[in-house]
């Protein structure tokens, strides 16, 4: 089977989750024989003024096409972030000359809706895989500029007002007149019909998916609270393997303390300094808390979190590692802490975790709740509450058999090859339509293949044309493939 992969970004440069889950699969289907083609974003600093530029290379086995715009040039950058004409030509012409199966979106963000609308047109299954919340929020995590978390029903005063506090212009009047403020931004009608027409275009862009895969049933429910229709969304946690693991690597090394660890992105929005200052209200106990993650992307943030060190030999800012280190890390330490403040997704550090019989002491909140079981296989704290997360840590203390009951309480974690084959089952069933999609293609084809004639490509998307039939209000894989005649 064919299939044509979109994601934000893809690596070597860029290595964050959605990247490395983009690689991950486009790795395991090549090796069960599928062709697959990326398409990823490389710049949007950098491109031609009304258009694409664009570099075909192959890493580590895999064709990769990577596409450069200058968003600053584009007539309506806000818009252009979401639906992205210069993207949507470009990948028309893509699809045309490749004719895949398949055109399976990870993620959104930067790619933008505008390349789902044009695989539609093209009668091209689609299927998206959500990574997050952009989507619903500008922002990718539905945490806004003030550091609360929203809920649903999304208000787009209220998104105004959060985008508008970003500038340090809006932000000191929103602490001191939070009233007044709110009144001001409901006054901002401009503002507030741009993000309703985001948010109307990306529902109507999703509800034209063929498959819209959830990797926890946390983020499918707050899709469907949001507007998505639920039969379109499949949940499918992803897989994490590590072949190499054996019952004598997984004993912990010996430790006469509790031995704390982080792993993740050192940024605000993912709790780090909620953890240190628990630790810190524990000055007594024995514990080390060691935090790996890159220190540079955020450095006002990483000062704060050096403050915190300061005078305290027992937390320890443990930069980055090598990917095949994992285990060793993990090994090392005798619990995980994942102490975000926005509801996460289906976060890999506590798969990894768990295929590592190491328990996780987490926020009680969005996917973090899913994945961890209080007192089963984890504990889980109040967001944010450094005086919560301690009790919890004092407790793995107090109570010598909580850990290793913590740990016997662990299942195992869904294997790559699972998750490999629950995809391709999805496949196969949107690319069902065959004669459809052909048809379309060699009409667009026949309209003359418009391949660029160089590096460059400019020009607009038109309507959604014509509608499927929705699949049923199924949730799991299974039930999902039934109900479409699969088996």
């Amino acid at each position: 089977m064919k299939t044509v992969m979109a994601v934000h970004h893809f690596p070597p440069r860029y290595t964050g989750g959605a990247e490395w889950r983009a690689y991950r699969t486009a790795a395991a289907l090549q090796a069960r024989g599928h062709k697959v083609h990326v398409v990823c974003i490389e710049r949007i600093n950098a491109g031609p003024d009304g258009g694409v530029d664009w570099e075909d290379e192959v890493y580590d086995r895999i064709a990769v096409r990577r596409l450069s715009f200058n968003l600053a040039a584009a007539p309506d950058p806000f818009r252009w972030e979401y639906d992205n004409p210069w993207i949507g030509h470009h990948v028309r012409e893509f699809l045309s000359e490749h004719r895949p199966d398949v055109f399976h979106l990870i993620g959104g963000y930067l790619i933008s809706g505008c390349a789902l609308r044009v695989a539609h047109q093209l009668g091209i299954p689609t299927v998206v895989t959500l990574t997050d919340f952009w989507f619903l929020c500008r922002r990718i995590s539905m945490l806004r500029s003030n550091g609360q978390v929203s809920t649903l029903p999304i208000n787009a005063a209220t998104c105004a007002r959060c985008l508008g506090e970003e500038k340090r212009r809006y932000r000191l009047p929103g602490r001191i007149a939070s009233s007044l403020m709110d009144a001001f931004w409901r006054l901002r009608k401009t503002q507030i019909r741009n993000i309703e027409a985001r948010m109307a275009f990306l529902r109507q862009t999703l509800n034209q998916v063929d498959a819209i895969i959830s990797p926890s049933q946390f983020l499918r429910s707050i899709f469907i609270e949001a507007g998505v229709e639920p039969e379109r969304i499949i949940f499918s946690r992803q897989g994490r393997d590590f072949p190499d693991l054996t019952p004598e690597t997984l004993e912990k090394t010996p430790s006469s303390g509790l031995r704390v660890g982080y792993i993740g992105q050192i940024a605000r929005h993912k709790g780090v300094h909620v953890l240190f200052e628990a630790a810190r209200r524990m000055p007594d106990v024995s514990l080390t808390v060691r935090a790996y993650g890159d220190t540079t992307p955020f450095p006002e943030y990483t000062a704060r979190l050096r403050r915190l060190t300061a005078g305290d030999e027992r937390l320890e800012l443990a930069g980055v590692y090598r990917r095949q280190e994992v285990s060793q890390v993990l090994c090392d330490l005798d619990v995980i802490v994942v102490p975000s403040l926005w509801y996460e997704n289906s976060p890999n550090v506590i798969l990894e975790a768990f295929a590592h019989r190491t328990p996780v002491v987490a926020s009680n909140l969005g996917g973090m709740a899913e994945l961890v079981r209080d007192g089963e296989n984890g504990l889980l704290f109040a967001p944010g509450d450094a005086d919560d997360l301690a009790r919890q840590l004092r407790r793995l203390l107090d109570a010598p058999r909580l850990l290793p009951t913590l740990r016997a309480g662990i299942g195992p974690v869904k294997s790559v090859a699972q998750e490999m084959d629950e995809l391709e089952k999805i496949y196969r069933v949107v690319a069902g339509n065959g004669s459809r999609q052909k048809s379309r293609l060699d009409e667009a084809a026949s309209d003359g293949n418009h391949r660029p004639q160089s590096g460059s490509t400019a020009g607009h998307a038109t309507p959604i044309a014509g509608s499927r039939q929705p699949h049923p209000r199924v949730d799991t894989v299974e039930r999902w493939e039934r109900s479409e005649g699969y088996f």
